[in-house]
Formats: C-alpha cells, structure tokens, sequence
C-alpha cells in the first residue's frame, strides 16, 4: 500500500467535519472539484468508500467513521505540536477522551475524574456522554480512551472490551425537610405512600430499588421517572418527592440542593465501572482514576 498521503487526510477530514464539499472548499479556500478530485483520489488508494450521499450532504460511512477517528487524533496531535512549538512548554499535554453513560450520577462521574485533573502533567479532557451502546461503539473505533459507567459492559455488546471495576457502595435517600415532616416514621417506613422520583430506565440503580420496594414491602407513589440525574435531584430540592443516589455523594448532594438526609442502606450496591479495550489499563489518567478510586473515593464507605 502506497504511503499514506497527508493531503488527501486533511481534505477527507474537513470534509467530514463540514458535512459537505461545499462547506469545506470556503473553509480550505479550494475549489470544491479540487477537493472532490482528491478526495476520489484518496478513497481509491484505500480501496473503500468512506463517504455516501444523503441529500445535499455527505454521511461517514463505516470505513469513513474508522479513518474519522484517526484523523482527529493525527490533527489535534498537530495542533498540540504546534503548541509546542509556539510556546515551548517543559513538558506535553496529556489528553483523555472519556466517554460518561448518561445513566452515571454526573456528581459521581466528577467525583470519579477528579483525581485526573491532578496529575502533574498538563491535561485536556474531553467529556462525551451519551447511552452506553454508543459509547462503547465510539470506544472501539479508538475515539475515547475509556467509559465510565454504573454497570458492567454488558455481555451482549459487539464490542471487544473489559469492565475495571473502580468501587462500590450502599445507596442513600434524600428529600426536602419539609418533605421529611410529612412523613416522619423511622426510615425505611417513611417511603410507604410518599412520593418518589425514580431513575430512567438505562439506569443499573432502577431496578434494584424496586426491588429493594418489594423487598421491603414498601409502597411509594412514583412522582416521576428521569434519565437526567441532576434533573431529578433538582426535582427532589423542590420537594416533588424523595429520591435516592450513591451513598458517595450524599454530602455532596445534601449541599448542593439542599436537600435532607432520609436514611442509608447497604442491601441495594451501587458499582462503579472503567470500560477499556485494554486488559490492563495504561493511561496514566485512567490509571489515576483508579488507584484514588480504591484508595480515597470507595474506601471508608464499605466499598
């Protein structure tokens, strides 16, 4: 195969950014046959097409989204030598694509890259969050470098991967106080009848504490479903109803909205996951991630 040509790379990678021909020649100040003639140039050397049309625009194809992922990494890689080069700094950046499920507590989610932003070397984060399926998809065409989740990559995904478990912990109950003066039995009696705010569906925690409800033989009314975390903890500092988070966060969330502690249990286990394509993670901000994970994060709560 011929040597890759760093042209027609940069061409196909406008092109995909711009979503057109068109777009790309006013930002590149090329005539679009120019462009059009290397980009056909480029597709035949690689043997695939990496583009098809959808209208007045062009979509990535399979093989197009592979290259995509590449080139993005090569452009900011020399976009950061540039840097370099501009500014002379003593040491290089340290980049960390991290993809976050949507159905992971975004306070859990800081609380869990937060050691990252401590290393001693300059980091640039770049934070994408989205449901699980997609992410781990992005994960395995080398767009991110990891996944955070609150559960296991899940035994039916087409994805080659493993799941590093970074800790674990109980679950607590929040409400306004004057949610918790309306029902004031000893916990967990004070959830029969009075309304709650249930996680979304994609989330792990959902379904453990209906669980939990039967379990325990308790009734709440469902006030309301969300997939949004920071939605129902907004929800839950209006006083629409009790609601339930990661024992982990609980004094975090009890400043930040407000809220009142209602009662803690360890019979429901909230985990927490770095998705990797590698065995052993090498990153040194995943890696960083980890160690305080099991060090400091999990590790005067049980976990």
């Amino acid at each position: 195969m011929p040597a890759l040509n760093y042209k027609h790379l940069h061409y196909f990678w406008m092109v995909a950014k711009a979503g057109s021909i068109a777009r790309a020649s006013e930002q590149l100040h090329i005539t679009p046959q120019t462009i059009s003639g290397q980009l056909s140039l480029f597709e035949e050397i690689q043997g695939e097409a990496l583009f098809r049309k959808n209208g007045r625009n062009l979509e990535l194809t399979e093989a197009g989204r592979l290259v995509l992922s590449y080139a993005d990494d090569i452009f900011a890689l020399g976009q950061e030598l540039e840097e370099v080069l501009h500014h002379r700094p003593t040491e290089r950046t340290v980049q960390l694509r991290v993809g976050v499920s949507d159905a992971l507590p975004k306070t859990v989610a800081y609380r869990l890259l937060e050691p990252a932003l401590k290393l001693p070397q300059t980091l640039r984060i770049n934070c994408r969050e989205g449901k699980l399926e997609t992410l781990l998809a992005d994960l395995a065409t080398h767009k991110l470098d990891v996944v955070m989740s609150d559960s296991a990559m899940p035994a039916s995904a087409n994805v080659r991967g493993y799941s590093h478990l970074l800790g674990e912990c109980g679950i607590s109950f929040f409400g306004k106080r004057s949610l918790l003066e309306q029902y004031p039995q000893r916990f967990p009696l004070n959830l029969e009848g009075a309304p709650f705010l249930l996680p979304g569906e994609d989330a792990a925690l959902r379904s453990r504490l209906l669980q939990w409800f039967d379990q325990q033989d308790l009734h709440p009314r469902i006030a309301g479903e969300f997939d949004d975390s920071a939605l129902m903890s907004a929800f839950g500092q209006a006083g629409a109803g009790f609601f339930a988070a990661p024992t982990v966060i609980a004094d975090m969330l009890m400043r930040q909205y407000d809220v009142q502690l209602l009662g803690q249990t360890d019979d429901i286990r909230e985990q927490f996951y770095a998705i990797s394509i590698q065995r052993k993670l090498t990153h040194p901000a995943v890696l960083a991630i980890s160690r305080a994970a099991s060090s400091d994060l999990f590790a005067h709560i049980g976990g």
